[in-house]
């Protein structure tokens, strides 16, 4: 009887006891972080609640693509991985190359402890200029040209698909530094020198990240999933203002200044949701920003209330001292303690956790200005989706380089374009060039060279040269799919004056300008067109009607040689779509850009501002002639 009632007892007994374990098991394995519905802060503080001083470290730690692997990943708990100019999985990636790369680091991020998602961060700032086959849009001098933040916000999301595209999910952009000195080898990635139009022009941020949701907390980042990007509004704060336009020098300027010249696009950046914001390797009156507190934590993060990341450029912190990582232990501390959250090292990345760690252990360096850090780099994770779609959408890779996004890049460039003379008098316009002529001359360095109308930051950091670095139409192929089919194109880089004379050309195009270049290799003192492009001006244009298209990053000198020439036409760096130049040439749009930057007469002017007392331009901020689309005209293919 004993046996059987014990029986009788233990079977419930027995249901009770597995429905109990069962329950803890399912609370144990319940993580709040993990959870979409949760609320964004408690997803935060829960996952915050679980991560050890080594975790947390590797979520300030971005390095560089070729020293990533998974097992790196993993054993460093590794928050974020980058792309500098040109460091591509192979040349002449497909997008499925890049896709694959990216998840199997992204695959080694997820393998963790508490399987923290990495983001994968690129410069596109023209266009997702790394990756071949992909829409090279105009440089920002040019878009400042177009006065049209509408399209400018279209480039962003064109942008960030392509970006999505190589499963990458941060895009180094837009730059917003005011360029007040066209000396500065950045000036190009500026779009001008007016902080109105560079605030206008912020309208890239909700093209590469989604519009802000109504109901948005100032300083919260937004990014509207798999099809959008974080973005970094650069370079915090000053760099377009550097002393005599040199890269990474001091901007010499009283705080008023300072805020009145080159805050305002960071406060329309962070209005819109912008997730990051990069530091400058600039000085603001001799104090080096990457170690800057008052204006990294006191202004941009207390006073602006910015609640995304703050990242180092490229070996930011290295340089706060002079030499270069002098004293790198000096560096980390001022880096860390000035307000920046995510470290772009990018290279020797172990000395930095081990210097980090050893300074948190020590004291030297608070509990709380690492989890600030943290907590604003898991936020941006967070916001994005990336706990719940953390790889690789492959379904995107035909967005790379579509049609659709390089008749948008096309768009881009003839609104671009600014008509600086047209005719030798008014009453004798050369532009629109007719498309029917018997023969046509095209000359210069620029006219069928792709990797020069695309600039700098394309393909390779400093740019290439020639026609094989991606996929896109030169002006002189853009000529020759304009023209009348009965139209002949004679094309020579630099003629002489007897063979232009003796071929009876209808007109001539030439094509010149600056060779590409990025940052500090752009610096220069006299701003000149390369070699043979004057004698190319004079031995063309002195013996037929002429239009000189220039393809520059930036007003270079010209006053030498507008009284030769019939046209003049300023291009910037257009990019991959030659075909935007020749729609404005021969009429099928008109020309409508005007100059958002001063265009000087001779360098020894500058700096020169529209504003200043000694304002004598060649060409005034705001100038630009207009054309008239020509009638009945047949569009080009």
């Amino acid at each position: 009887m004993g046996v059987e009632r014990m029986r009788r007892f233990s079977r419930p007994m027995m249901f009770l006891m597995i429905l109990c374990l069962s329950a803890a098991f399912t609370e144990a394995e319940y993580l709040k972080y993990k959870d979409p519905k949760q609320p964004l802060n408690v997803r935060i503080k829960d996952l915050m609640g679980r991560m050890t001083l080594e975790e947390k470290i590797g979520q300030m730690t971005q390095i560089e693509r070729k020293i990533a692997s998974p097992d790196v990943m993993k054993k460093y708990f590794i928050g974020s991985v980058l792309s500098g100019g040109g460091s591509v999985p192979a040349p002449k990636a497909s997008a499925e190359a890049w896709v694959n790369m990216v998840n199997d680091l992204q695959k080694g991020a997820l393998s963790t402890r508490l399987g923290i998602p990495m983001i994968y961060g690129i410069d596109a700032v023209h266009g997702h200029n790394n990756v071949y086959k992909a829409t090279i849009f105009p440089h920002n001098v040019g878009l400042g040209a177009t006065r049209d933040p509408e399209l400018v916000k279209r480039i962003g999301a064109a942008t960030a698909l392509e970006v999505r595209a190589t499963g990458i999910q941060y895009a180094f952009a837009p730059c917003i530094a005011v360029c007040r000195d066209p000396r500065w080898g950045r000036c190009y990635e500026s779009y001008s020198e007016d902080h109105k139009i560079v605030q206008a022009m912020t309208e890239l941020i909700p093209g590469l990240q989604g519009d802000l949701p109504a109901n948005s907390r100032k300083g919260v980042p937004f990014v509207a999933g798999k099809t959008k990007v974080a973005a970094c509004a650069k370079h915090f704060v000053g760099d377009g203002g550097t002393v005599r336009g040199i890269d990474e020098n001091n901007t010499v300027i009283d705080y008023k200044g300072l805020l009145s010249i080159h805050m305002p696009a960071y406060l329309d950046s962070i209005r819109k949701g912008v997730a990051t914001v990069m530091v400058s390797y600039s000085s603001w009156n001799g104090k080096k920003m990457h170690a800057n507190q008052d204006l990294v934590t006191g202004f941009l993060k207390n006073k602006l209330k910015f609640r995304g990341f703050v990242i180092s450029d490229w070996q930011g912190i290295d340089r706060i001292t002079d030499p270069p990582h002098a004293n790198y232990t000096y560096s980390v501390q001022e880096g860390i303690l000035a307000g920046i959250d995510m470290i772009m090292l990018p290279e020797d990345f172990t000395a930095f956790i081990d210097d980090l760690t050893l300074q948190v252990k020590n004291n030297i360096i608070p509990m709380s200005r690492i989890n600030d850090a943290v907590r604003r780099v898991l936020r941006v994770k967070f916001v994005m989706g990336l706990f719940e779609d953390p790889l690789a959408d492959p379904s995107l890779a035909n967005q790379l380089g579509s049609q659709e996004h390089r008749e948008l890049a096309r768009e881009a460039v003839r609104k671009s374009l600014v008509l600086l003379k047209n005719g030798k008098s008014a009453k004798n316009p050369l532009l629109p060039l007719p498309k029917k002529a018997p023969k046509i001359l095209v000359a210069g360095t620029h006219a069928d060279n792709l990797g020069y109308q695309c600039g700098g930051w394309t393909i390779e950091w400093q740019g290439v040269h020639g026609n094989d670095l991606t996929v896109g139409t030169t002006i002189l192929g853009a000529v020759k799919e304009t023209v009348d089919p009965s139209t002949q194109v004679v094309y020579m880089e630099n003629p002489d004056a007897n063979f232009v004379k003796t071929n009876g050309f209808s007109y001539a195009i030439v094509v010149v300008g600056e060779l590409p270049y990025a940052e500090m290799f752009g610096d220069s003192t006299n701003l000149t067109m390369i070699e043979p492009g004057p004698s190319t001006i004079r031995n063309v244009c002195g013996a037929v009607k002429c239009v000189v298209v220039v393809v520059s990053g930036r007003p270079i000198v010209l006053e030498p040689y507008v009284s030769q020439v019939d046209a003049v036409v300023a291009a910037w760096l257009p990019g991959t779509e030659g075909l935007g130049v020749t729609d404005a040439l021969f009429g099928n749009y008109g020309f409508t850009g005007k100059l958002a930057r001063t265009w000087f007469k001779s360098v020894d002017q500058l700096p020169m501002n529209v504003g200043d007392s000694h304002y004598d331009p060649l060409f005034p901020f705001g100038f630009g002639l207009t054309t008239q689309p020509t009638k009945n005209t047949e569009m080009s293919k």
